[in-house]
């Protein structure tokens, strides 16, 4: 089977994090979507309908058997019925597309099971990761034993809600299931003093610093090293926060790193609804949010003691230091603070990404490089 995450139409919705990726690959939960639908359709290749600049990395595929929504969280139910879908028939739940058989010209059905998440703004990566947490948490961990929970941990609530995957190391830690579950992954780490209170996911490889303090809705992606107070955000792949100061409400990209005691507001004064950038309006918008910290785009870092306003933007491969609130929205390739921005030339940006991705022996790929060279301009 050929099976195609299409971004809808939503691409530049969830950007700056889809600038560098499909929507077919955002992180939400403990998976990213296209691990997410592998896992359901382990017989299928996965391919992407995105933004053609995307295609070198993330390529697409001909002949499609199946398009799916890529904004759509799969259930059991859901994929029961796409995979009944017969030729050229398509699925919905009420008015939102799910999938297609084909070119979807035939039957369109309608799905009558329990609504499954359908992410369709930015801030519902983090509005809904509690939910989609457990749910991956019962996918990945179906039919399968946790390692051993050394007893030097304390456990409050259900012990069969923490699974620990080989290779993970975990003491002297507090874990609190009695509102969600907490998946420590592949060779991860929990160092001694941490709190962390479910639901909560610690991806393959990533590490929870000495006396972190992890609440529920919270997900540190693959490789990231993460430390200090972090409630209801999203770390993706390889970023570091490895030190005290408050992320809350966040999206952080891949290849991020936060300085030592980096704040991020979460929560206006007169606790108003939050506004924020929009890259597909191109400007700022209302929401109905009020609470909503910092998205920030893969290769961006900024320096110690960085205070970011409530719903802040930051693009792709920023460079943020110096005192004061930077601005609520800075753009991707810029470099500075609250003083003020200025253009960061590409191979300066591309030195430092490659800098900091040496540590963990890896380097921009050709396809990357174009990639960034496309947002760039």
């Amino acid at each position: 089977m050929k099976l195609a995450l299409s971004d809808n139409g939503a691409h530049l919705r969830f950007a700056p994090l889809s600038l560098t990726r499909p929507l077919g690959n955002i992180r939400v939960g403990i998976l990213t979507t296209d691990e997410r639908w592998k896992l359901y359709f382990p017989e299928a290749q996965i391919g992407y309908i995105t933004e053609p600049y995307l295609l070198a990395k993330y390529p697409a595929m001909k002949e499609v058997d199946v398009c799916i929504n890529a904004l759509v969280i799969p259930t059991d139910d859901i994929v029961k019925a796409i995979r009944s879908l017969n030729q050229n028939q398509s699925l919905f739940v009420g008015d939102t597309w799910i999938a297609r058989s084909g070119d979807g010209s035939g039957e369109q059905l309608y799905f009558q099971g329990d609504v499954p998440v359908i992410l369709t703004e930015r801030w519902d990566l983090f509005l809904s990761n509690e939910r989609v947490i457990e749910s991956d948490f019962q996918l990945i961990t179906s039919g399968k034993e946790s390692q051993p929970i050394s007893s030097t941990n304390t456990i409050i609530g259900d012990p069969s809600k923490v699974f620990v995957e080989e290779g993970a190391v975990l003491e002297g830690a507090m874990l609190n299931t009695t509102h969600g579950s907490i998946y420590i992954g592949k060779e991860a780490e929990v160092m001694e003093g941490s709190l962390i209170r479910g639901p909560f996911a610690l991806c393959e490889y990533a590490a929870v610093k000495m006396g972190g303090k992890m609440y529920g809705g919270t997900t540190i992606g693959p490789y990231c090293k993460v430390g200090g107070e972090v409630s209801n955000s999203i770390f993706y792949a390889y970023s570091n926060k490895g030190h005290d100061g408050f992320v809350g409400n966040s999206l952080i990209g891949e290849w991020c790193n936060l300085g030592a005691d980096t704040n991020t507001s979460n929560l206006k004064n007169n606790y108003g609804k939050v506004s924020t950038y929009s890259f597909e309006a191109e400007k700022e918008i209302q929401t109905d949010v009020q609470f909503m910290g910092l998205t920030m785009g893969d290769h961006s870092k900024c320096g110690i003691n960085t205070m970011f306003n409530t719903a802040a933007v930051v693009g792709v491969s920023v460079n943020i230091f110096g005192s004061g609130f930077p601005s609520k929205f800075i753009p991707s390739f810029s470099w500075g603070g609250a003083e003020g921005i200025v253009p960061y030339r590409f191979e300066k940006a591309t030195e430092y990404a490659n800098a900091m991705m040496q540590r963990r022996n890896q380097l921009l790929s050709t396809a990357e490089i174009e990639v960034l060279r496309h947002i760039h301009g």
